[in-house]
C-alpha cells in the first residue's frame, strides 16, 4: 500500500488538466499502479491519448504535468 500512497503523491495534478495540454497519466487496475507511457489529454470527460486521440480504457487515478 506504502507504493500507491507514495506513486499517487507523485501524480500530484488537482482538477483536470486543460484540454489543450498534455499530461502524464497514473493508471490502477487490480495488479497494481503503472504510468501510461504516452501522454495523454483530458477532453469532454474523456481520457485520450494524446499521439493517436484513441480513449484511454484505463482507470485514470492521478495525473502530472510532464517531467522533462
Amino acid at each position: 500500500m506504502a507504493t500507491r500512497e507514495r506513486r499517487l503523491a507523485e501524480f500530484d495534478g488537482h482538477g483536470e488538466p486543460p484540454s489543450d495540454q498534455s499530461v502524464e497519466v497514473l493508471c490502477e487496475d487490480h495488479s497494481g499502479t503503472y504510468k501510461l507511457p504516452f501522454q495523454c489529454r483530458r477532453v469532454d470527460g474523456e481520457w485520450l491519448n494524446s499521439e493517436s486521440g484513441s480513449t484511454v480504457e484505463a482507470t485514470v487515478v492521478g495525473w502530472r504535468l510532464p517531467r522533462r
